[in-house]
């Protein structure tokens, strides 16, 4: 299956706060989009590994998407290195996306930094033809998407794109709340210890950054992302 967006993240969940709202306006545009979590998110303090994936599931319904997948890397002690490269790379060449985009470069949780850079490796060393991969016994086509963006998490980066997502607010939100066991949710029953982003306030904190980065191109609620490289545009009438 050929995506137009891959989105490649490190935990379950990581695509649902960062860019649900990209995701779920280029569905509506008829784009293909599919996630790939690198981990299943198994050392988080609250939930498990299966919860999460139950989780995913349903987020990934309300989403629309054509495709998840879980490649299983060990959560905390993945690595950027040959193992993790090639995994990575056969799921590239797999959907053969226009677009990727990764975890931040640097973020309070180390696992998002690393992401980023094994997932720009990655997406670099999948367009060399010299790199043989195989899927299901048959060699896989090199390939190389032709943007690579990434999210803005915990930390505050100044975005060098933002993405107006006003008109889906309100199922981004839906899509997060899907990870009952992460995020708030009354009904969540589970004897387990309050985290810094299970508390009711946490939400709050993802619509103000929303906000802040909507307020500059005129728009409700905006998702930003940086980029390795310049961005340009057909005309200067494209800018909003």
């Amino acid at each position: 299956m050929k995506l137009d967006i891959l989105v490649i993240t490190v935990h379950p969940d990581d695509a649902e706060l960062g860019c649900s709202g990209t995701i779920l306006k280029h569905v509506a545009l008829g784009k293909k989009v599919g996630i790939v979590d690198l981990t299943r998110g198994e050392l988080g303090t609250r939930g498990t590994a299966e919860s999460r994936l139950q989780e995913a599931e349903e987020s990934s319904r309300i989403l629309g998407l054509s495709v998840r997948e879980n490649l299983g890397l060990r959560d905390g002690f993945f690595k950027n290195e040959e193992y993790e490269q090639l995994e990575l790379i056969k799921a590239i060449r797999k959907f053969q996306p226009e677009i990727i985009i990764g975890n931040a470069l640097h973020d309070r949780h180390p696992d998002h930094g690393r992401a980023g850079d094994l997932i720009n490796d990655a997406c670099f060393l999948s367009g060399l033809r010299k790199i043989e991969t195989k899927a299901d016994g048959v060699y896989q086509q090199p390939h190389r998407p032709r943007l690579l963006l990434q999210l803005i998490q915990d930390y505050y980066i100044k975005p060098d794109i933002v993405v107006d997502v006003t008109d889906f607010w309100d199922q981004k939100i839906d899509s997060i709340r899907a990870f009952k066991s992460q995020f708030f949710n009354a009904a969540y029953e589970a004897d387990e210890p309050q985290t810094y982003i299970s508390t009711p306030e946490f939400i709050q904190v993802i619509e103000g950054r929303a906000r802040e980065y909507g307020k500059y191109i005129g728009a409700t609620y905006a998702e930003g992302f940086t980029c390795r490289r310049l961005l340009g545009v057909d005309n200067l009438f494209h800018l909003r």
